[in-house]
């Protein structure tokens, strides 16, 4: 089972944007940068403009803060910034604008916004300045706050790509998902962006609705059709759904444009090891732990490959690293369970188990488990409870099976007849591919209709 997830880290030169937002920094820094830089507020109006054209000082100034930025030169930048903050007692709107980037970028998010607040109050009309507070209030979780900024910023303003996509990662971090699908279709409206697909697509996940987040990647690769993350992201949605083929299509497609990326190759690895090749399995992620060696969705994978190779010791190790990694991932404690109930550990098994059904207590078969391992571990009356719920979550004929071979082992007929009876109508309602795909399962059929007719139930 593959878990998986896309960071927004601010880029080096992004002025209102994380790289989520997808807007080029160069472009952003010229757009933003240079309006502030030439234009300034009404104080810069009051320098001595020579007749003949000369530069001004002031944009002399920020036309050295602008480059020192750019060559990300902070410490000599922010000692720029000061003198011209003295030099002209607050009143510059670019020198404050930087430095409030720099604050935001060195992680001091709140200095950031007080900052950006400021140049705001010089240049209330300008929208850079406001698109950055919205961002600012985004980054330290204030999210309507930082909606009332971007519906002001759209009032004065011109309609903006990013400002209705900012607006749409602010609704959806507050579950207002119809409000965020509207804001992200405004903003492809304006100015189609990967970006705004991606988060567009979340949305729809979030939603459960996994074919109209397919729909709006498969609308995105008409626009961007050699997107890794795009298509990794519709080959995960398509194994979400179990269509693995297709998963696979599209995982294989991301590999050839991106063949290093970690995520699709646990992915493709995933669906590999599920058709029980579990070598090509290993081989894909050895590529990936290269990249990612501290993923515990790696290890975890890697530890069911070589419980599948019957290397049990090497399956332990590589599943009690992936614990060590994330100590919270159901999965993980549900494969250990397996592994130490396969080896006879049947302590060890109880042990993961209950962690798993403490993590996840609404994964049904962590239950019929918890129930094998009680019953070898002679706890008969808890072990009952466990198929009981198990049964009460889902009704799967392995449950009923399982729970009338431990009531038969404990002399329990009459039950054991009833759930071996609820198990096999189940069974043959199974289509041929299903019925003959572990026969072990058969053979556990006939043996124990051979007991059941023997003791006479």
């Amino acid at each position: 089972m593959v878990r998986t997830g896309v960071s927004d880290d601010e880029g080096v030169l992004a002025t209102s944007a994380d790289v989520s937002s997808g807007a080029s920094a160069d472009t952003v820094v010229s757009a933003a940068g240079q309006k502030l830089k030439q234009g300034g507020t009404d104080a810069a109006q009051l320098n001595d403009a020579n007749s003949d054209g000369a530069v001004l000082p002031r944009e002399s100034i920020n036309a050295h803060i602008h480059n020192l930025y750019v060559r990300q030169d902070f410490d000599e930048c922010l000692k720029v910034i000061e003198d011209a903050v003295d030099k002209y007692e607050g009143l510059c709107e670019y020198p404050i604008y930087v430095k409030a980037l720099i604050k935001r970028q060195t992680g001091q998010i709140a200095e950031s916004l007080q900052l950006f607040q400021k140049a705001t109050c010089l240049n209330p009309h300008n929208i850079a300045n406001l698109k950055q507070v919205g961002r600012s209030l985004y980054l330290l979780g204030k999210h309507k706050a930082a909606i009332d900024v971007y519906e002001e910023a759209n009032r004065i303003g011109v309609d903006d790509w990013e400002i209705y996509h900012n607006a749409g990662l602010c609704y959806m971090y507050l579950k207002a998902y119809e409000l965020a699908i509207e804001n992200f279709r405004s903003a492809n409206q304006l100015h189609r962006h990967d970006s705004t697909y991606l988060q567009l697509g979340k949305v729809y996940t979030l939603m459960e609705n996994y074919k109209g987040a397919i729909d709006v990647y498969l609308e995105a690769l008409e626009f961007s059709p050699e997107n890794p993350d795009i298509l990794t992201t519709i080959g995960l949605l398509y194994l979400r759904l179990g269509e693995n083929y297709r998963a696979f299509d599209f995982l294989g497609n991301s590999l050839t444009h991106d063949p290093k990326n970690p995520k699709t190759i646990l992915a493709a690895g995933s669906i590999i090891q599920d058709h029980s090749d579990m070598d090509v399995a290993l081989i894909k992620y050895r590529v990936a732990a290269v990249h990612t060696p501290n993923s515990a969705q790696l290890w975890n994978n890697v530890g069911m490959c070589f419980f599948g190779k019957q290397r049990f010791i090497a399956s332990i190790a590589c599943l009690k690293r992936a614990l060590y990694l994330d100590p919270f991932e159901w999965i993980i404690s549900y494969n250990l369970g397996l592994v130490h109930l396969n080896t006879g550990q049947y302590a060890s098994a109880f042990h993961f188990f209950s962690a798993s059904v403490n993590l996840k207590p609404d994964f049904p078969s962590s239950y019929m488990y918890l129930a094998i391992t009680l019953a070898k571990l002679d706890d008969f009356e808890n072990s009952c409870s466990a198929y009981e719920k198990a049964i009460e979550m889902e009704s799967d004929h392995l449950f009923h099976l399982n729970y009338a071979l431990t009531l038969a082992s404990n002399g329990e007929f009459a039950k054991a007849r009833q759930q071996y009876d609820h198990a096999f109508r189940i069974f043959e309602g199974l289509d041929d591919d299903s019925k003959g795909a572990d026969m072990e399962v058969v053979e556990q059929f006939d043996t124990l209709k051979v007991a059941l007719e023997q003791s006479g139930a």
